[in-house]
């Protein structure tokens, strides 16, 4: 089968609240144009395009259809959607470049949070008979996960301000983050619960935003960049939606996911990690060493755009590589609550 390598990523900034529509158009437009500028290529020349996003979030019906506006539809593309962050659409683009249908694609997501409530609308994605109908929030889901981490010793309050003041400090080389700079445990700890045990700084902000990257059969990359970033391995995993049937400081999927897309002797990891306990949860379940950069963009703790976060964590990582920073890296993806769906990619410099 054909190799498959990134060979372009692009990301609006991102922040609090964006003008304009929910339909992402505004925010795409910019971004394909980067990466046509990156790679060369028009759109004549993508074989497939997928993205990612939620009607639930945009509050309307097939808003995806309406993005499709930012590409243009007509002469007639080939193009797919996956109801979810979309590097799950990145996972189907892969497969359509992996089986020689095509030798190009572009992925796509996009979502803009700020239109809603969004702590009600992820509750839409809970049990629907049983735990959606009382309304539980993300966040305070989310505290229960780190509540029985404390409890259990696997980590503390300090140990969770420690990674949300190590992400701030990195993002402050990230011109995309929306929350960067130094700050201190010290005074992190003393700021206010927000759903107990987390404060404002274990929790992702709320960020509208967007993310493409372009794809290419390993023999056509090497004509579109210096250093392809080749996808040596990706997975993704599924534990149970009932969050009583699974102990929340795991993540068995992730294990799982990591095993068999070979995330051994990586060099960076970007983890989709919205909360700062959920980082120490992957980290473990992946074996990240202390000698893995973990999250050298700041991590969705500084910025995470619903819809395209998780694919953002495969540009970043693949940028590790085209810049040649690195040569074998980690991205990391969830959706649904609590880590209960995870994808992992490996990408590795082409030889």
């Amino acid at each position: 089968m054909t190799d498959v390598a990134v060979v372009g990523f692009a990301q609006a900034p991102n922040v609090r609240a964006t003008p304009g529509t929910t339909n992402g158009v505004e925010m795409l437009v910019p971004i394909l144009a980067e990466v046509y500028q990156q790679t060369g290529l028009s759109k004549e020349d993508i074989g497939f395009w997928c993205s990612g996003s939620s009607d639930y979030l945009a509050g309307r019906a097939f808003s995806f259809i309406a993005a499709v506006d930012a590409i243009g539809a007509f002469p007639p593309i080939h193009e797919s959607h996956v109801e979810m962050d979309a590097a799950w659409a990145l996972y189907e683009a892969w497969l359509k470049i992996r089986m020689g249908e095509v030798d190009t694609a572009l992925v796509y997501g996009f979502g803009k949070s700020s239109a809603g409530q969004l702590r009600r609308v992820l509750a839409l994605q809970l049990d629907p008979y049983l735990v959606a109908p009382l309304w539980p929030d993300s966040v305070s889901i989310a505290g229960i996960q780190a509540r029985l981490g404390l409890e259990s010793g696997l980590w503390s309050e300090k140990d969770l301000a420690e990674v949300a003041a190590r992400s701030r400090a990195d993002a402050a080389a990230n011109p995309h983050a929306q929350l960067s700079g130094q700050v201190d445990v010290a005074e992190l700890l003393d700021a206010p619960l927000v759903a107990d045990p987390l404060r404002a700084h274990d929790i992702a902000p709320v960020t509208d935003g967007a993310a493409v990257i372009v794809l290419a059969s390993a023999e056509r990359a090497r004509e579109l960049t210096e250093r392809p970033a080749v996808i040596t391995g990706i997975e993704h995993r599924v534990d149970s939606p009932v969050l009583g049937a699974r102990d929340l400081t795991r993540s068995p999927s992730t294990e799982a996911a990591g095993r068999a897309a070979g995330a051994g002797g990586v060099e960076v990891a970007e983890l989709h990690a919205p909360f700062t306990h959920q980082e120490l949860i992957l980290r473990r379940e992946l074996g990240l060493g202390d000698d893995v950069r973990v999250n050298p963009s700041g991590g969705v703790l500084t910025g995470n755009p619903m819809f395209s976060a998780g694919l953002a964590r495969i540009g970043e990582a693949a940028n590790q590589i085209l810049t040649g920073r690195a040569r074998k890296v980690l991205a990391h993806a969830t959706s649904g609550p609590v880590l209960q769906q995870n994808l992992v990619a490996v990408l590795e410099g082409l030889d």
